[in-house]
């Protein structure tokens, strides 16, 4: 197995409270942040760093654990699912192909590049999210017929890249997601995060068969994690309906520059 050639798994003992109740509030707290804007990793896998676990046994273990948080919240935004054109269920074939890709990166390479990386992709998603309601008057698409056969072209190859980072680490992704659904003409802020929320489940889930096959999942958090997840991810859906779009989106784009500084840290410091 992967993980007996990393060294210790972690040292998480549930006779020891503070990892308990650490291990919980930041799972909460992910999965709060994760249906609304995603970034939720920002949280939960520094805090598994914490409590002593390897990061690529850390990062594959917060990926299933995580995962129950993302199927609640398409559940809490069923409704906004239905609402949304058919053909964007077609993104679940890049979000699926992406997350068993970045899993093998995952699994297979050293995790320095993505976290180099990784800031500039936020930073980008934020910036495009704070401008997508020009960028879409720009683009003209017809709200009838939906973006041009080129667009849907550039929506599958960033969702693809979007997938395999995803797969690999994820933080940000929620984000990048809903950039990438603003540029292809959707407008409804619940919809892109039902959207976003069940696109995460198939990036995710593909990933964590090839890690669940591995070996590199710590179980014995994960049910810690799961409990937390799951009513963050409740908490988090039924806020995002009672808050203006306008204020959700100043959020999302605050929360984008805070991870974005939160990622640069974490390199630097």
């Amino acid at each position: 197995m992967l993980a007996d050639t990393l060294g210790p798994r972690m040292t998480f003992d549930w006779a020891h409270a503070w990892q308990i109740v650490a291990v919980l509030a930041a799972a909460f707290a992910g999965g709060v942040l994760n249906v609304i804007a995603g970034g939720g990793s920002l949280i939960t896998f520094p805090t598994l760093l914490f409590v002593g676990l390897n990061p690529i046994l850390a990062s594959a273990t917060n990926t299933v654990a995580l995962w129950p948080a993302s199927a609640t919240g398409v559940y809490g935004f069923r409704l906004d699912i239905l609402r949304t054109r058919r053909s964007l269920l077609l993104l679940l074939i890049p979000s699926v192909v992406g997350g068993v890709i970045g899993g093998l990166i995952l699994l297979r390479t050293p995790a320095r590049l993505f976290e180099l990386i990784a800031p500039y992709l936020v930073l980008a998603a934020t910036v495009l999210i704070a401008v997508q309601g020009r960028i879409g008057r720009w683009a003209r698409h017809d709200p009838q017929t939906g973006p041009s056969p080129a667009w849907w072209v550039v929506a599958v190859i960033v969702q693809l890249a979007v997938s395999i980072y995803g797969g690999f680490f994820g933080a940000g992704i929620g984000i990048l997601m809903l950039a990438t659904l603003g540029l292809i003409g959707v407008r409804d802020l619940n919809e892109m995060n039902g959207l976003k929320n069940l696109y995460a489940v198939a990036i995710n889930g593909a990933a964590i068969v090839y890690f669940v096959a591995r070996g590199a999942v710590v179980w014995t958090v994960v049910p810690v994690m799961v409990v937390g997840s799951v009513a963050g991810g409740l908490a988090g859906s039924t806020l995002a309906h009672r808050t203006d779009q306008r204020i959700m989106r100043r959020v999302i784009v605050g929360i984008g520059m805070a991870m974005t500084v939160a990622l640069v840290a974490r390199i630097y410091l």
